[in-house]
C-alpha cells in the first residue's frame, strides 16, 4: 500500500482516464446516452492502474532514482518491493478487468500487458544501436505508450455502443496521439531542465536508448554515432552528442514527426459529432503540442 500511495500521491497528469471519460461521452452522444456508465468508470481505473504498474516496473529496468520529481519506488523500498508492486497492480486490474465481462474489451487490454513488454524487449535489444530505424522506434513506441491509450479510447467507445467503424476510428485517434505524446517526451528530454522533467535531462540517450531526435541527427551527422558507439566514454561525450543533435536539426525533425501524428489524430475525430468533448479532444492533442512550442 504503501509503495502504490507513492506513485500515485505523486502526481501526474490523469491523461488516460481523461480520455476514457471525454471519449465516453463524445460517443455516448452519438447514441443519445448522457451519463458515463459504471463500465466507463471502472476502464478509467484499469487503464491508470496498468500504467502505474508500468511506470513501477519502468523505473526499476531503467534504473530511475526519480519519477515526477519525487524518489521512485525501488529506491525507497527496493527493488523486490518495486516489482511486487507493480505485479500486484497488473493482477488486480487483470481482475476488474475480467469483472466488466466484455470480451472485446478483456482483449484489447490483455493485448496492452503484452506489448509492454515487446516494448520492453525492442528497447533492450537496440541500446546504443546507431542502424535503428525511425519505423522501429515507432513501433518501440506504439508497444510502450500508445498501445494504451489506444486501448483506452477504443475500450470506451466500445462500452458506448457505438458501431466498430467509430470504435475504430478512436482506437486510430488514441494511437495517433499516443505516438505524437511520445515523440513530445522524447524531445522534452533533450530541451527540459531536470528540474522540470522531473529526472535527469538527456537521460535516454545517457542509457543508450536513441530516440526520433537522435535517430535524425544521425542521417545527417556521421561524428554522433561515433559518440554513441563508444556509450559515451569520455568526459563531456554526452553534452557534445546533445549540442550535435540540437545543432543539426534532429529536434525540429522530430518536432515535424510530433505534429504530423497530431495532425493524423485530428482527422480521426472528424468522425464524432460537433459536442463540447469532441473539443476537449482535439484540445488534449493541441495542448500537447504547446509543450514543445
Amino acid at each position: 500500500m504503501s509503495a502504490a500511495e507513492q506513485i500515485f500521491g505523486a502526481g501526474g497528469k490523469r491523461t488516460r482516464p481523461a480520455l476514457v471519460f471525454l471519449v465516453s461521452r463524445a460517443t455516448a452522444e452519438i447514441i443519445g446516452f448522457r451519463e458515463l456508465t459504471k463500465e466507463h468508470r471502472r476502464l478509467a481505473e484499469i487503464i491508470e492502474m496498468i500504467h502505474t504498474a508500468s511506470l513501477i516496473h519502468d523505473d526499476v529496468l531503467d534504473e530511475s532514482d526519480m519519477r515526477r520529481g519525487k524518489e521512485t519506488v525501488h529506491q525507497l523500498y527496493g527493488t523486490r518491493v518495486a516489482v511486487l508492486a507493480g505485479d500486484f497492480m497488473f493482477a488486480q486490474s487483470s481482475w476488474y478487468l475480467a469483472n466488466l465481462e466484455n470480451l472485446e474489451v478483456i482483449k484489447l487490454i490483455s493485448q496492452v500487458i503484452k506489448d509492454f513488454a515487446s516494448g520492453e524487449i525492442k528497447q533492450a535489444s537496440s541500446l546504443f544501436d546507431c542502424d535503428v530505424q525511425l519505423d522501429e522506434y515507432l513501433l518501440k513506441s506504439y508497444y510502450k505508450t500508445a498501445s494504451l491509450i489506444a486501448a483506452s479510447t477504443k475500450g470506451a467507445a466500445i462500452f458506448s455502443g457505438v458501431d466498430s467503424e467509430i470504435s475504430e476510428q478512436m482506437y486510430q485517434y488514441g494511437k495517433n496521439f499516443g505516438l505524437s505524446f511520445q515523440v513530445v517526451d522524447d524531445i522534452l528530454d533533450f530541451t527540459q531542465s531536470a528540474e522540470d522533467l522531473g529526472k535527469p535531462s538527456a537521460s535516454d540517450l545517457a542509457k543508450g536508448n536513441l530516440t526520433a531526435p537522435v535517430i535524425f541527427a544521425l542521417e545527417k551527422e556521421t561524428k554522433l554515432r561515433d559518440i554513441i558507439e563508444s556509450e559515451f566514454c569520455e568526459s563531456g561525450s554526452l553534452e557534445k552528442a546533445v549540442d550535435i543533435i540540437e545543432s543539426c536539426g534532429g529536434i525540429d525533425k522530430a518536432r515535424e514527426l510530433a505534429k504530423s501524428k497530431a495532425e493524423l489524430a485530428l482527422e480521426n475525430l472528424q468522425c464524432l459529432p460537433l459536442s463540447s468533448f469532441r473539443f476537449s479532444l482535439e484540445e488534449m492533442v493541441k495542448n500537447n503540442l504547446e509543450r514543445i512550442r
